[in-house]
């Protein structure tokens, strides 16, 4: 029993610490479908794949790093899709301007990982055709360690499992887009 309050309080304490975290672009409307700027260039679509700009604020205060995720968990993989992952983002970063990933403007020592695109980088939304629209999950991850121990090659799956263990807290946002 004291284990499972002990556990309990913990939680808690981790939601309490994130409450105020929020994230948030200047490059599209959230509540409207994702504009052709973060759209892929290819698989079919013909985006002009530009990596959006992001800002956030309220991180928990012992935060050491922080981490960046674009997810699509409606792709029919069974797995869902990454298309960006930056890791190794400095505590006194908050924003990430539009296009960095592919002007590599991105802070220093930060790293992209592969995304299911097959490649580093962002990779902008590309829905089947017909498909509903799918949900792409912007996430900022508050860390409690300067740098994971990750690569350019690391997988969307091995990176998520860096950012659970060390994570402080996280803001999101969701946005949808189909064709």
């Amino acid at each position: 029993m004291k284990f499972v309050l002990s556990l309990t309080l913990l939680l808690s304490t981790q939601v309490v610490l994130a409450a105020g975290f929020t994230l948030k672009t200047s490059s599209f409307d959230a509540k409207k479908p994702l504009p052709m700027k973060q759209v892929f260039n290819g698989f079919g679509c013909t985006g002009e794949n530009i990596s959006p700009a992001l800002e956030w604020s309220g991180a928990p205060k012992d935060t050491k790093s922080f981490a960046i995720t674009v997810y699509d968990p409606d792709a029919p993989t069974g797995s869902g899709w990454w298309h960006w992952t930056v890791v190794n983002i400095p505590a006194t970063v908050t924003k990430i301007e539009e296009g960095a990933s592919n002007n590599k403007k991105l802070p220093e020592g930060s790293i992209e990982g592969r995304t299911d695109y097959g490649k580093p980088g962002f990779g902008g939304a590309c829905p089947p055709p017909g498909d509903k629209p799918h949900r792409y999950i912007f996430t900022v991850y508050a860390l409690k360690t300067d740098k994971l121990d990750v690569n350019a090659e690391s997988s969307g799956a091995l990176v998520g499992f860096n950012l659970n263990a060390n994570s402080l807290g996280k803001a999101t946002f969701t946005v949808k887009y189909g064709r």
